[in-house]
């Protein structure tokens, strides 16, 4: 087919003033929570426009300034891509230029709801103690200059003290980002960070603050060319910062909005009074999947995650590892999770969506505990579906590895493309054994969960898959994996 143009929502005009300021308007929340706020004003209308900003680019904020903050979002479609123009965006700011803007729009009695997709690095919270992380570089030039901050929470709290002195209701915090209970992680860091610089405003945080927790889901891969052509021709519109993206689309909710929130179910959110199942369900069926399929696509040469799917092993593989991951769960009522995984799978199949591997496969020390780790842990010890647990963690080291050993001098920090990669490269030195490889970074400081890392079992189970990673190559692994 040659596409087709959805009508539904395109023309609707900016209705009323804004309520949101989203921080971080990169391509996932373009595609995810901005089409469902431009959803919910075209149907039930509200004074809901997103104000945008950005930590660290200006191109991307220069770019829909210039299209007063509308943007293409194209949907690849099996059977061919639909698009629709997106225009809940009001306009965006830079906070990298100058972060006063941004203190401005944060305290704005308009503004209602703040939300976050900034990726798990950004955060500078330790998730076990639910403290921040003093050393984390924004975290530690916000301390030292609070009334100026350059990081998430920094900003957060210089917003709500601004609210707090001018007698405001604080707005509510919604992280977007996929971390474990993310409203309860970013609410103990937020009132942490707080109580280092004003204990009253600490106390106010936590008294009057709404931090719901999230479950978001929408792969959205990098735009290409492709991706403008193809808005050129379905929209008329020369688009630079057009998007894309898959069909499928979840956003689940905590619903505790003390001061309103636009009428998200009508472009299919769900409000729930629990997001911590359907959580647990996407992180360990869908994201850690995704990982496996990410690192052992590496190894096998496959760009994207559409090719590796095509490969039969491959794609028994993938759905080995979602029911090994369904038995770590409790049963959750509605879902079928035999059904969910083989809609996973089609999904990843879906030839439309050019999803790399290498994008996945970025910030794997951020993903792996919650999408590996945990889950590994929750199984009995000796259990034969601790295999994909360990052959994912086996194929992130030999990527690791094998980055190392092809990096330039000075070079490798860069294709690690990880927040710990100075530690990584420290850690492995020259060594090159399956053992020695595992012992270096299973060690890593407040990294792999104790109960695991000391675990002969899990360890064994890592390590041989690992040999057999870096004597002969992925296919071997994946074939003697899935014939256990």
């Amino acid at each position: 087919m040659t596409g087709r143009t959805v009508s539904e929502d395109i023309n609707h005009p900016k209705l009323g003033n804004v309520g949101i300021v989203h921080i971080g308007i990169g391509a996932f929340h373009r595609a995810h929570q901005a089409a469902y706020t431009d959803t919910a004003m075209a149907q039930h209308g509200g004074d809901w426009h997103i104000i945008g900003v950005s930590l660290r680019s200006t191109d991307i904020v220069d770019a829909l300034n210039a299209q007063d903050g509308a943007f293409t979002l194209i949907e690849r479609h099996p059977d061919g891509p639909q698009a629709r123009r997106i225009t809940s965006l009001s306009y965006a700011i830079a906070a990298a230029r100058d972060v006063e803007p941004v203190l401005a729009a944060l305290s704005d009695p308009a503004i209602r709801i703040v939300t976050i997709t900034v990726t798990e690095k950004a955060y500078g919270i330790d998730r076990l103690s639910g403290q921040i992380q003093q050393d984390h570089p924004a975290i530690a030039h916000d301390l030292a200059h609070p009334d100026k901050p350059s990081g998430l929470i920094g900003l957060l709290v210089a917003g709500l003290k601004r609210r707090k002195v001018a007698g405001l209701s604080p707005f509510t915090i919604v992280s977007c980002d996929n971390l474990p209970s993310n409203g309860v992680l970013l609410r103990k860091g937020v009132i942490d960070f707080a109580l280092r610089i004003d204990g009253g405003l600490a106390d106010w945080i936590a008294a009057n603050v709404s931090f719901p927790s999230t479950m978001v889901d929408r792969i959205t891969p990098a735009a290409t060319q492709t991706t403008r052509a193809d808005a050129k021709r379905l929209t008329g519109v020369d688009d630079p910062v057009a998007i894309e993206t898959e069909p499928f689309s979840q956003w689940v909710i905590e619903d505790n909005f003390p001061n309103g929130r636009p009428v998200w179910e009508a472009g299919g959110a769900i409000l729930v009074d629990d997001v911590e199942p359907y959580e647990r369900m996407k992180l360990r069926m869908l994201n850690g999947s995704h990982s496996l399929i990410a690192y052992l696509g590496q190894l096998g040469g496959y760009r994207y995650v559409r090719d590796a799917m095509v490969d039969d092993a491959f794609a028994r593989l993938v759905a080995q590892h979602m029911k090994n991951a369904a038995l770590t769960m409790p049963p959750l009522a509605g879902i079928d999770f035999a059904q969910y995984g083989a809609d996973l799978v089609d999904r990843f199949r879906n030839p439309e969506i050019a999803h790399e591997t290498r994008q996945i496969a970025m910030d794997g020390t951020e993903k792996l505990p919650q999408r590996i780790f945990t889950p590994a842990s929750d199984l009995p010890v000796g259990s034969p579906a601790l295999g994909t647990f360990a052959l994912c963690l086996a194929a992130w080291m030999a990527v690791m590895r094998n980055r190392i050993n092809d990096a330039e001098p000075g070079k490798a920090d860069d294709l690690l493309n990880d927040p710990r990669a100075g530690e990584i490269i420290k850690a492995l030195g020259g060594k090159q054994a399956a053992d020695e490889i595992y012992d270096s970074l299973a060690m890593l400081p407040g990294w792999m969960p104790k109960a695991l890392q000391n675990t002969p079992v899990w360890r064994d189970a890592v390590i041989a898959r690992l040999s057999l990673l870096l004597a002969d190559g992925a296919d071997a692994a994946i074939k003697k994996e899935i014939a256990v």
